[in-house]
């Protein structure tokens, strides 16, 4: 009885790794995806905060 609930402690581990490496392939691919763009993003506000003379 002991032996299989070690079992299913395993699974539901096994269970969370693989989720928690499905969340961390989409995070990636949507910085990937967006990486550019959020480039850019930072730029136009550094450009913007130099020509008020902020934290430049």
């Amino acid at each position: 009885m002991m032996w299989f609930q070690n079992r299913q402690s395993g699974q539901g581990m096994v269970e969370y790794a693989l989720i928690l490496a499905l969340v961390a392939l989409i995070v990636i691919v949507a910085l990937i995806a967006t990486g550019g763009q959020l480039i850019n993003l930072f730029s136009n506000i550094s450009k913007t905060m130099c020509s008020y003379h902020v934290g430049c």
